[in-house]
């Protein structure tokens, strides 16, 4: 069920991809920025639909909002989802893992089969790589359901190889 795949999650073709957002969900950079730009202005215009839980907050810290998919885009959905700003693992840790099963679960509740997971907080949010490859796939194999498939599309060699380590880990 657990996929590791080197690229850009722009290109991935299943039922959804996550998004690693911002409490805004108005775009952002890194894997924010380059979902917003592939889906185009109709995913800030669905975005800017869910409603503020608080003043300039859509999505807290480990939950998940789910939209259409718009654009270039191959998949049918996406799930914003906000990781934490890494301070330390015990503060951190939680609210990591809390940012992948709400997404897992809103996958589930929402009838999805396919899910496609970044690295979450391990850009401008500074989560280090090999703690936060444990904690993604340890949640996504105690949390996995009924979904068919999760996939990892991870950008760049290093994050690449803290997610196969990580795996080695949790398989055995």
């Amino acid at each position: 069920k657990l996929n590791l795949r080197r690229g850009d999650i722009t290109r991935w073709r299943g039922d959804v991809i996550v998004n690693a957002a911002n409490q805004r969900m108005l775009g952002g950079g890194g894997v924010d920025g380059a979902i917003h730009r592939a889906a185009g202005p109709e995913l800030l215009a669905a975005c800017e639909a869910i409603r503020e839980v608080s003043p300039g907050v859509r999505c807290p810290t480990g939950e998940a909002r789910i939209t259409p998919a718009f654009g270039r885009l191959q998949c049918r959905h996406v799930i914003h989802t906000v990781g934490p700003v890494y301070q330390n693992a015990q503060r951190s840790a939680p609210q990591l893992a809390a940012a992948y099963e709400n997404s897992l679960a809103l996958a589930v509740e929402n009838g999805l089969e396919t899910i496609a997971f970044p690295a979450i907080s391990c850009g401008v949010y500074r989560y280090p790589l090999d703690e936060a490859a444990g904690i993604a796939l340890q949640t996504c194999w105690t949390h996995c359901g009924p979904l068919k498939s999760i996939t990892f599309v991870l950008f760049g060699d290093e994050t690449f190889d803290a997610w196969t380590q990580g795996a080695n880990h949790v398989s055995s």
